[in-house]
């Protein structure tokens, strides 16, 4: 601690002598060598030093300009550009010192905006928004290209989507950065199909490498891997060289999907375009490999890496979580401790689900209990979740019911469900019906809710209150969710479902399936009569 704060001491001395050379010689007027050594200042930790630079010379340019009418002090808005760009860790000191620009006789420009609207961002304020918009029209700055883009990502972050298009719309000639922005604010909007149709208008000699990422990590995040995957396809056709964020959002859509001979190919791709030392992607690779069924490629990988970090372990400890393996995921996080790798809250998920999947309660409780006392992470709603299913999988159902009745959160959807699942395993039709009547309140379409419990009675013998149930189902307008089958054939990924046959190669998938029902009704008389002729022998 002694150290540290000599060290800082030390360094505060440099600062005062490198600010005591530049004065005497009036290199502090240099607007872009005092921008440098402002950054420098924040860099070091002394923020409140580059604060009062600022503000002594603010005052020095507003007393100038007051003695002369021929002086403009245009210089210093770079100044307060800089610091406002510096302050967008702490959003609320930028949008402080941006409302100061007025009180130094400034008027901000088209960088002041973007950057206060970066901050607002961080925030999610929408009516701090709407009023810098409005200082942007006082000014007559809204029209600029950079202010109007600044705008777009400003109203989508904020969930305001309608306002960012009609801003959009307002505008006849777009640049890069404007397209850009509307793609990516449909995108994070998880409205994927609005982000491609922008994305599909969009001159092709303007798509850049943000605008295929926005698009693919829209569908990503939305769950609809294969269209991410096509997207990501068509990007590699046009010959724009991904870059990280676009290898992270297709990979975890090869690993939601499973397409695992694809992300095999990304791998090589990654491994060949010298991406292999990130981290990040790293950690993708194994959550792929791990989500795509091939655990022990996962641990292949992740014994490979040299720096691992806290998501690292959590990813193998999610994987081997994933696949049963609870008691190796415990020694997995022991591992972790003895690197003095911290765990964060994601971790404890993983751990919890391990021993839940393991029917380990009293070491799953354990962990749950030290999350708070030994590491300060306070378990939240989904930890309370992964202790519920732990307790009611391993049939403490009563245990579970307790719990949920005395976590300091309202039981969500996930929680009720997860008792749903567990009165089905024990056969408590009791539990069932109760949880089933608050899912009914939480989910009132989801029609597996409905199959479980009709199930549990059915499995008593009690068919009138399963017909009830099927009963209630129909009456209430509730259809049952058909469920989807993936497979990966020639590096493409087929979905199908029951009864559908919109497949283009449905015929030939249908004539081969026959083919093999036959081979198999064969298969199965020929053991009956040789079965009969081992008997006749004997």
């Amino acid at each position: 601690m002694e150290m540290s704060m000599r060290r800082k001491l030390v360094r505060l001395k440099h600062i005062h002598q490198a600010h005591g050379f530049m004065v005497p010689r009036g290199l502090h007027h240099d607007t872009l060598l005092l921008s440098h050594f402002l950054h420098l200042c924040f860099s070091l930790g002394f923020s409140a030093y580059a604060f009062s630079i600022v503000a002594l010379v603010s005052k020095f340019k507003f007393i100038s300009k007051c003695k002369s009418h021929s002086h403009t002090p245009t210089t210093t808005i770079y100044l307060y550009n800089t610091m406002i760009s510096l302050l967008l860790p702490t959003p609320s000191h930028a949008i402080s010192l941006f409302n100061q620009i007025p009180h130094a006789g400034l008027r901000p420009d088209s960088y002041s905006f973007p950057f206060v609207l970066n901050a607002v961002v961080r925030l999610s304020s929408l009516p701090l928004g709407a009023q810098i918009h409005c200082q942007t029209i006082a000014t007559g700055l809204h029209s600029h290209l950079n202010v109007v883009a600044a705008l777009v990502r400003m109203y989508s972050s904020c969930g305001c989507v309608f306002s960012a298009r009609k801003l959009f719309d307002g505008v006849k000639f777009r640049d890069v950065s404007l397209w850009n922005a509307m793609v990516a604010g449909y995108a994070k909007a998880g409205d994927a199909d609005s982000a491609q149709n922008v994305f599909e208008h969009m001159p092709l000699r303007q798509r850049n490498v943000i605008s295929w990422t926005a698009v693919i990590a829209g569908y990503a995040q939305m769950k609809r891997p294969k269209e991410a995957i096509h997207i990501f396809v068509r990007m590699q056709l046009a010959n724009v060289e991904p870059d990280e964020i676009a290898l992270l959002a297709v990979l975890s859509a090869c690993a939601n999907l499973g397409a695992l001979r694809f992300g095999v190919w990304l791998h090589n791709y990654i491994q060949k375009r010298g991406f292999s030392g990130l981290i990040t992607l790293q950690n993708a690779l194994i959550d792929m490999y791990a989500k795509s069924g091939k655990i022990r490629k996962a641990l292949d990988l992740f014994e490979i890496v040299k720096v691992k970090n806290v998501v690292t372990w959590t990813t193998m400890i999610s994987g081997l979580a994933l696949h049963g393996l609870g008691r190796e995921a415990i020694q997995m996080f022991s591992r972790m401790e003895s690197a003095l790798v911290k765990p964060n809250d994601v971790t404890f998920m993983a751990i919890l689900s391990a021993c839940s999947h393991a029917g380990l309660v009293e070491t799953g409780s354990w962990y749950f209990n030290i999350m708070a006392s030994t590491y300060g992470i306070q378990p939240k709603i989904e930890h309370y979740g992964c202790m519920i299913d732990l307790l009611g999988r391993a049939g403490y159902l009563r245990e579970a019911l307790e719990l949920v009745r005395r976590m300091p959160f309202e039981a969500n959807a996930a929680i009720w469900g997860s008792l749903l699942a567990s009165s089905k395993i024990h056969g408590d039709a009791n539990l069932g019906d109760h949880a089933l009547q608050l899912l009914i309140k939480l989910e009132p379409h989801n029609s597996g809710n409905y199959a479980l419990l009709s199930n549990i009675y059915a499995a008593q013998g009690r068919w009138t209150e399963s017909g009830m149930v099927r009963k209630v189902m129909r009456d209430t307008g509730v259809k049952k969710m058909s469920g989807w089958s993936f497979t990966e054939v020639n590096d493409t990924v087929h979905q199908f479902i029951a009864g559908d046959k919109s497949h283009s190669e449905f015929c030939r998938i249908h004539d081969i399936l026959l083919t093999i029902y036959e081979q198999l009704d064969q298969a199965g008389n020929l053991q009956e009569e040789s079965n009969g002729l081992l008997k006749f022998g004997e």
